[in-house]
């Protein structure tokens, strides 16, 4: 009985280190999508009212907890029975990453500024004006994030699905959930400090004891660098880990990647990883010069049949 208990116990020990190990590597390759997250939420939820900003923060991630519980067992059900799926939902979420970047860097030529204007001022007046609803506000808010992390949780999904796609169907499930439980408190965790870090500057700025004041006026200043900062981080990082995805989908330019990084002897990795950034670029550049064409294609004809 006790040496059952044993066998039973170093069975799951082992079961937990390989879920370790799998959820090390899935985290390291959904670096892009937790970058981009962190910064779209951030600025999605920055300009509430300080007293709602956390029970905002807290019902958006309740949302993106609901979001997972949805995808995991979608994605299970596609490595189960229709497996061979994997490998191109895993470079659609690649090519869909590096499309995010690549619309990120045109941004300002592609972007109409004069309705961007327009939003932008709508949304001040609505915070301004005492006749508008703010909890509707809220409401709108919350769904527009968890609209957005819909989107974001499926493909740090598919990503991990990839990496545990050769795992039996208990790694694959316990690697899945400890991923999704991992990224949404990660994630809203780092969104709750940084949308309180102006109001703890602040607080602390207004403090008697010069230390705190000098405290506070540096998190001040750091807030506003700190969203740049993870805004450019996450961009980079969508191209390193898109293209990672869209190389290693595609064997022979992975192994030509690989041989031709070779030369560089112990920077093999960063040859291998530009040549993954640049794979990103290019991927993205296509999809979004196919985005903005059919957009201007069905527009055209949108305007001719009207």
């Amino acid at each position: 009985m006790a040496s059952s208990l044993l066998v039973l116990l170093d069975d799951i020990a082992t079961l937990l280190d390989d879920v370790a190990v799998l959820s090390k590597a899935a985290a390291g390759k959904t670096a892009g999508v937790l970058g981009d997250d962190l910064a779209l939420n951030a600025y999605q939820l920055a300009g509430l009212r300080p007293q709602r900003e956390l029970p905002v923060v807290l019902a958006v991630a309740r949302g993106s907890l609901l979001n997972k519980a949805v995808l995991v067992p979608a994605a299970l059900l596609i490595a189960t029975f229709v497996p061979a799926l994997v490998i191109p939902l895993l470079m659609l979420g690649g090519l869909y990453l590096c499309f995010e970047g690549t619309e990120k860097l045109f941004h300002r030529w592609l972007a109409d500024p004069a309705s961007e204007s327009e939003h932008a001022l709508r949304r001040l007046q609505a915070l301004a004006d005492p006749g508008v609803d703010l909890l509707a506000l809220e409401r709108e808010r919350i769904r527009g994030a968890v609209r957005t992390d819909f989107i974001l949780s499926a493909e740090i999904i598919v990503i991990t699905l990839g990496t545990v796609a050769e795992a039996d169907f208990a790694l694959q499930l316990l690697t899945l959930v400890a991923i999704a439980l991992l990224m949404t408190l990660g994630v809203y965790g780092l969104v709750a400090a940084i949308v309180k870090l102006d109001d703890v500057g602040l607080y602390l700025a207004g403090r008697q004891a010069l230390p705190f004041r000098a405290l506070g006026r540096l998190m001040l200043a750091l807030a506003p660098r700190l969203m740049k900062a993870l805004s450019v981080a996450g961009t980079a990082a969508m191209f390193l880990v898109g293209g990672g995805i869209l190389v290693h989908g595609l064997g022979a330019l992975d192994a030509w990647l690989a041989d031709l990084s070779a030369v560089l002897g112990g920077l093999a990795w960063l040859g291998h990883a530009l040549g993954a950034a640049m794979t990103g670029l290019v991927g993205g550049a296509l999809a979004l010069a196919v985005r903005v064409g059919a957009g201007k294609l069905f527009g055209r004809r949108t305007r001719k049949a009207s």
